[in-house]
């Protein structure tokens, strides 16, 4: 049997890098010019992004063993399904900006780039404080389940751009167009005390991208503790975490159009949270309370359960619209 590669430095570096590239190639390249990207084009891009994870844990299982392979494909369909609820709500807000079609690839793409530097900046922090405070593992497990159980109780509050800090700030230090300016973010304006001088404006794409990363913030408090229960090894958390956010831009315009038919994903993904916030307490239960000693939830089991969860409630989701679909259907006639 190989030995375990060792991850050093230089694998992170060469991951990042990798992953530069291939973003840089997408907007560069394949997406260089806005346009509306169609299913057929969404599909192909899930697919490849997809395809690419799942080489990736080919390589960790080569060069770090079947264990950590296993880790990663766990963690990587925990944040990819979670990241489905925050398709929907991306959703929300390109409908409440009234985003055109061609131009929302462009804030997903700097989105997701924003995402992956926060998202960075948090799993460091966490890697560091789970590895000098262990017990912090606790209140992450108790704060998941605490998510879960608020996801399938309280209802969403809908986009409120108004409410929302950041863009406050952005509005008070720079003016905020009213139109588009195609894909920009920003423009160049004739001051308005009339001096003739230029001033740099925000147009309502800014905006958007800006409720984009805040919002991708807030749903990153949930999915980053959740993968410390099933791995608190950096690398992994961390391409884990990157593969399912390349793979939003294209899931979102996948999913966009048919979120009616998965009403019952964020039950499933609250149940999700609450499953792994249990196997984050189960350790410090059977310290307290010397109940199950010695019993371990494996990860393969977890990623079993995971799965299960999400294809209940997308199956249960797309047969309840098909039963009203069906219903419509036979009650249309005769009205």
């Amino acid at each position: 049997m190989l030995a375990l590669a060792e991850i050093t430095v230089w694998h992170w570096i060469g991951f990042i890098t990798i992953v530069i590239f291939f973003l840089a190639l997408d907007l560069g390249v394949f997406h260089k010019h806005a346009h509306v990207v169609q299913v057929k084009e969404a599909m192909a891009w899930t697919s490849v992004w997809f395809s690419m994870a799942m080489l990736f844990a080919g390589a960790v299982y080569y060069w770090r063993g079947r264990q950590e392979a296993v880790e990663f494909i766990t963690g990587y369909v925990i944040e990819y399904s979670l990241s489905m609820d925050n398709v929907f709500v991306i959703a929300m807000i390109f409908a409440y900006f009234r985003v055109p079609e061609k131009y929302q690839h462009r804030v997903l793409f700097w989105g997701i780039l924003g995402a992956l530097i926060m998202r960075g900046i948090m799993i460091g922090a966490g890697s560091e404080l789970v590895k000098r405070y262990h017990w912090i593992l606790y209140f992450m497990g108790a704060f998941l389940i605490f998510s879960g159980i608020k996801m399938l109780f309280v209802a969403d509050e809908g986009v409120h751009p108004e409410k929302n800090p950041v863009l406050k700030l952005a509005r008070k230090l720079f003016p905020v167009t009213k139109d588009f300016h195609e894909q920009k973010f920003m423009v160049r304006l004739p001051a308005a005390d009339g001096s003739g001088r230029l001033t740099v404006a925000l147009t309502p794409l800014a905006m958007v991208l800006l409720m984009v990363e805040t919002t991708d913030l807030i749903f990153a408090v949930d999915s980053i503790p959740a993968i410390f229960a099933i791995t608190q090894k950096p690398f992994i958390v961390f391409t884990s975490n990157v593969f399912a956010i390349l793979g939003l831009r294209s899931l979102y315009f996948l999913l966009a159009g048919a979120i009616r038919y998965f009403r019952y994903l964020k039950t499933g993904l609250s149940f999700v949270l609450v499953f792994i916030g249990l196997k984050m307490l189960l350790p410090w239960v059977q310290e307290q309370f010397n109940l199950w000693p010695g019993t371990k939830i494996p990860t393969t089991v977890s990623l079993a359960v995971v799965l299960s969860i999400i294809l209940l409630s997308i199956g249960a989701s797309v047969l309840k619209s098909w039963q009203e679909n069906r219903a419509a259907s036979k009650s249309g006639p005769a009205a």
